[in-house]
């Protein structure tokens, strides 16, 4: 019996179900004993009729509260508002109670027994001792469709989406100037060229100079006898240490320079164009040297490139037309027949470019009256792309790391555009030069190009330099090739 007496007596003191004692007054107290003194306070309050209701009226917690300017703010009642409600059910609000009057109680010495805890669980449904005064639940409301925020967001945990493609940095900056005094401002010459060996030819009036990439040097090749003639060309060829220079005295001499491995050559064709209009093809490993003569343009031949595979060789003139010719071994002679001629541009041609990883295709520039860069299809004879530069277009090289085309550009940009290949989207512009640019070359290992401009500086741009990942794969594909290559030479 005295067990279920003890039960009883927990039972009742757990139950609240007797009023608290030091508790804070409920709010329907407190508005009862407001609107009694209210009452009280107004003696036409007692009388029925339309006061006294104003009267309760005005006890009534008011729907709108204040703001600014007098103007009074709606509460939003509607569902999805900008104010959330959470649910409160009975039971957090007697717990919330019962703690908050036990605050003001003594506290209690004895330590709670393991009896007590399941006893007060399985009456309250949560232990006492750790129950939170005021415990929140449900899920907020979605907003409704089409409903604005407009304040400021602060703080966001959503992160602002980027793009993860890494793009790499191009400096705007050269990474080396070299002067070049009595550089002669010629839109028709061709005075700078990057050979395998990493030498650097600069031609500047009457005289060749040499820069060596790796050491630094400078050393002066060779100087025409004349004063009033000047350099018009200089083109490393291909297969060798050769350096080919023409001059204005209608002179083209060969150097030999740093003859490596072996002495044989086994292909030394050489390609002349001429203010006639002519285009003269020699073999220099023997003593009848003259080959073959290709006629086609009416005027001044401006630009030279011989195909990668060397299948052809594209001409630029100054009557505004692109020819393709057959290459030296399928030539007869004079008035040989050329595969395609390409008319479409406005302006003398001398910017020309074969692409490295695409044998057949061709890219041309043309000068002040046309301005545009042209891609043609060689096996098709058709011009895929057209490019408006805004800009007289004086060189155009391909850049393979990174499958990009480059041009030089004279009036009235005087800049060097990098764009990518074949979108022809832009990607880069160096404004470096202060003159227009007259030529541009590529360094052997395609990571850095050499542009000259009529502000007789020769400045060298790191714009192409692989990733060390993309190198180390480059660099064992190079070997691989060049190993197939020599085993089938011996």
């Amino acid at each position: 019996m005295a067990q279920f007496g003890f039960e009883n007596d927990i039972h009742s003191i757990l139950k609240l179900d007797m009023p608290i004692t030091n508790a804070p007054m409920a709010r329907w107290q407190r508005k009862a004993s407001s609107s009694v003194l209210a009452s009280s306070a107004n003696p036409s309050a007692r009388s029925p009729g339309k006061n006294g209701n104003k009267s309760l009226s005005m006890s009534k917690t008011p729907s709108k509260t204040p703001g600014k300017n007098g103007k009074t703010q709606c509460t939003p009642s509607k569902a999805g508002g900008d104010r959330f409600i959470p649910i409160r059910n009975n039971k957090q609000m007697d717990v919330a109670s019962f703690l908050l009057s036990k605050e003001n109680e003594p506290m209690d010495t004895n330590p709670s027994t393991e009896c007590q805890k399941a006893w007060s669980v399985t009456l309250n449904g949560c232990n006492l001792e750790e129950a939170k005064i005021l415990h929140l639940g449900g899920k907020p409301l979605n907003a409704p469709e089409g409903y604005q925020n407009n304040l400021k967001v602060l703080y966001s945990h959503v992160p602002t989406p980027v793009s993860t493609k890494k793009t790499r940095y191009i400096s705007s900056v050269p990474d080396r100037i070299l002067d070049a005094p009595d550089l002669r401002n010629d839109f028709y010459l061709n005075l700078l060229d990057w050979s395998r060996e990493n030498l650097l030819a600069v031609a500047l009036h009457d005289s060749v100079y040499l820069w060596d990439a790796t050491q630094g040097d400078i050393v002066l090749l060779m100087k025409m006898e004349r004063e009033e003639d000047y350099i018009c060309s200089v083109s490393w060829i291909k297969e060798g240490n050769y350096l080919a220079i023409g001059g204005s005295d209608c002179k083209v001499q060969v150097n030999l320079l740093r003859q490596t491995h072996s002495s044989n050559v086994f292909h030394l064709a050489l390609a002349f164009g001429s203010r006639s209009g002519y285009i003269h093809h020699h073999d220099v490993r023997v003593a009848n040297h003259h080959v073959s003569t290709l006629s086609g343009h009416s005027q001044e031949v401006c630009g030279l490139k011989w195909s990668p595979d060397g299948r052809y060789l594209a001409s630029g003139g100054n009557d505004n037309l692109v020819y393709i010719w057959p290459g030296v071994q399928e030539g007869s002679g004079r008035g040989g027949n050329a595969v395609h001629v390409f008319s479409e541009h406005q302006g003398a041609v001398k910017a020309l470019a074969w692409c490295p990883w695409q044998p057949n295709i061709l890219a041309s520039g043309g000068g002040t009256s046309d301005r545009h860069i042209r891609i043609w299809n060689i096996n098709s004879g058709s011009c895929i792309t057209a490019l408006d530069s805004q800009s007289q277009v004086s060189s155009l090289a391909f850049a393979p790391n990174y499958k990009e085309l480059v041009s030089s550009h004279g009036y009235a940009h005087d800049n060097i555009v990098i764009r990518k290949y074949p979108s022809l989207t832009k990607v880069a512009e160096l404004n470096g030069h202060e003159g227009r640019v007259l030529n541009l070359t590529m360094s052997p290992d395609f990571s850095t190009m050499a542009t000259v401009a009529a502000d007789e500086t020769v400045r060298l741009w790191k714009s192409f330099e692989l990733d060390p990942v993309k190198k180390k794969a480059k660099d064992r594909m190079v070997k691989s090739t060049g190993s197939i290559i020599h085993q089938s030479i011996r």
